[in-house]
């Protein structure tokens, strides 16, 4: 981050870096929340919601009206109504419908539903189709981030890097993804990763979990305990490499291997 962004913090001490000129950006992948407000949702932190207002914003009876598109922001007075139930619009605003949805039913809609219904729109579907791909079907467009697990926010961040386009020289950093999913959700987002490095990027994820390890190209176990009794590198190589090893994961590295 330093090397590309000058980013304030200071790098902890190292020796080199070798092979930096292979990569041009970094994307650090967290669970922190999507935004620092409770408006942020996984619509406007991916950017769909900016072509959601504009497809409102070109819809006849909007522009008879004159509506702008900070009419369909729930941020802006004019658009957001203070007393509405929860609605986030005022009444005039929810006049307004595609499809016979007004831009309350589109926040409201799950990621499968949104789906369905912008069928026909591209430029919105390629950005939701890839929440749901990562297995995010059952989360609402305007679901207020706040009410989020740190991996669901994890996976809209993965989303959103996943529907710009990389130059394939990009380095992801993951922190333990798969803390609270599913064992399906982790196949979802196992397919993901490979489909980044399949484009040229680099994936480092920081996990426990054997299913991941076991489908990494290359392993770098750090030991012999965690925390202060860590950090110092016990093995490394391919999983296979690992679980012909003595470390302590190869035993349990082993085992997952042979049963998969």
């Amino acid at each position: 981050s330093k090397q590309f962004y000058n980013s304030l913090t200071e790098p902890l001490p190292y020796r080199a870096i070798e092979g930096i000129e292979n990569i041009d950006k970094v994307v650090t992948v967290d669970q922190s929340p999507l935004g620092r407000t409770p408006r942020s949702n996984p619509a406007t932190y991916t950017g769909v919601f900016t072509d959601i207002r504009s497809l409102f914003v070109n819809l006849p009876e909007a522009k008879i009206r004159g509506y702008k598109p900070g009419r369909f922001s729930f941020n802006v007075a004019g658009g957001r109504c203070e007393e509405c139930h929860g609605k986030r619009y005022n009444r005039e605003t929810l006049e307004v419908r595609f499809k016979g949805k007004s831009v309350a039913d589109v926040l409201d809609m799950t990621i499968n539903q949104a789906v369905e219904f912008f069928a026909g729109v591209p430029s919105i579907l390629k950005k939701i189709k890839v929440l749901q791909d990562i297995g995010l079907g059952y989360v609402k467009l305007g679901q207020p981030s706040s009410t989020l697990s740190g991996g669901e926010n994890q996976r809209v961040k993965l989303a959103t890097e996943l529907a710009k386009r990389d130059t394939g020289n990009t380095l992801f950093i993951l922190d333990e993804p798969t803390t609270g999913l599913h064992f399906d959700d982790i196949r979802t987002l196992m397919n993901i990763l490979n489909r980044l490095v399949e484009r040229g990027n680099t994936v480092l994820v920081i996990e426990h979990n054997l299913d991941v390890v076991r489908m990494a190209d290359y392993v770098i176990d750090m030991g012999p305990d965690g925390g202060a009794g860590g950090g110092r590198i016990m093995a490394e190589g391919t999983p296979e490499e690992i679980a012909a090893g003595d470390s302590a994961t190869a035993p349990f590295l082993r085992t997952e291997l042979e049963a998969n």
